[in-house]
């Protein structure tokens, strides 16, 4: 990623989102800890089911490494959530440091959708998509990429494990409520995790250097339609919000609200981390909040938003709604050799999986696992 001035766009948002309900005290309190194992950045902990420690080698596109760090993820899904579909986007292109041969990315999609909506009605629900890049820069030799961006992977993989029982228990509730004749099929949403290839660049930042994976999956969902009677127009249209996290995992990170139209959901997460850091939920304590600037004005954005250049351009282009979590400052080990688990905050990454854990659990509509409805 690269520091940049991108163009501010006005972003519609879907009327689903109108549904975001903040869960109660009581449900932020017993919001999952996550186990010793789960981010230790050493080994996977004795039941071999840690999420952190497969993921700190090196990923570079078309290397075994890579191929390591998906079997990790497909792994895990298959095994601990396997009513989470999983697909896969594949694409080839060549870089300026390979010449001629093509580099093969692989994104991973992985989609958790109402349990009512048959294989064969695609483009019914709005799904929140939560991302992050899951290849590591070519250079240095070795690089890690503890923060950029292994640990926000391992936090996406503690969110969806965390959030299943809540939402089978919410869907149950909603086909027992249809059973009852409350209709099924209106405001339908479902929550999506992207695990995106190729984002770093193989020889300096560019355009054309930069976001392989991205940049290939946008332009495909965007040319993919739907049959005519569906509720979306194509897969990029599903896409209720675009969260993605990149070079978490530091201590005293913090993150801007860099963009208007989505000021309202960095809002929603800024209020949710007071109050989870008010109940003591929380372990960090540091001297600004993550988000500090829920407060920030309507006048404070310009026509030209500064931004990081990210796997979120190509979709943010094409018109979705992004809310962008990553520091600015950069971490100082970034895209350098400290980069790796021992310069991790362990209370910063558990933070972490509990902050977003429970944003994705207000978004879902979801109150102690019950639907509100």
């Amino acid at each position: 990623m690269r520091l940049s001035a991108l163009p501010f766009l006005t972003l519609a948002l879907s009327p689903l989102t109108a549904a975001y309900t903040p869960l109660s005290d009581d449900a932020l309190r017993s919001l999952p800890t996550p186990s010793q194992e789960d981010f230790d950045p050493s080994h996977p902990g004795p039941s071999g089911k840690g999420l952190l420690a497969p993921l700190l080698i090196p990923r570079v596109p078309g290397t075994p490494g890579q191929q390591a760090a998906q079997q990790h993820f497909i792994s895990f899904f298959r095994s601990q959530l396997p009513e989470w579909r999983v697909s896969w986007q594949n694409s080839t292109g060549t870089t300026p440091r390979t010449g001629d041969r093509q580099i093969p990315f692989q994104n991973i999609i992985l989609r958790r959708e109402p349990p009512w909506i048959p294989p064969d009605r695609p483009g019914t629900a709005a799904l929140l998509t939560l991302v992050a890049h899951y290849d590591s820069k070519i250079e240095p030799e070795g690089f890690l990429g503890a923060t950029d961006s292994a640990a926000p992977c391992a936090v996406l993989m503690f969110v969806a494990r965390e959030i299943e029982k809540a939402l089978v228990r919410m869907w149950s509730a909603s086909s027992s409520s249809a059973a009852g004749g409350k209709k099924q099929g209106e405001g339908d949403v479902g929550v999506q995790i992207l695990l995106l290839d190729g984002e770093e660049a193989f020889v300096s930042w560019t355009d054309t250097d930069s976001l392989y994976g991205a940049r290939s999956l946008a332009d495909e969902w965007e040319a993919t339609p739907y049959p005519a009677m569906s509720t979306f127009k194509n897969p990029l249209r599903q896409i209720s919000l675009f969260v993605l996290l990149d070079l978490l995992g530091a201590a005293n990170p913090e993150i801007p609200s860099y963009f208007q139209s989505t000021h309202w959901a960095y809002q929603k997460m800024a209020t949710l981390e007071g109050r989870l850091r008010s109940l003591g939920v929380m372990e960090t304590k540091p001297s600004k909040p993550f988000l500090p600037q829920g407060g920030k004005a309507a006048s404070e954005f310009h026509g030209r938003a500064f931004a990081v250049g990210d796997d979120h351009v190509p979709f943010m282009a094409r018109g979705a709604p992004v809310l962008h979590l990553i520091p600015s400052p950069f971490p100082r080990v970034w895209h350098t050799m400290e980069d790796d688990g021992d310069h991790l905050d362990m209370p910063t990454v558990r933070d972490w999986a509990r902050l977003v854990t429970a944003f994705t659990l207000e978004w879902m509509d979801v109150q102690n696992g019950e639907s509100k409805g």
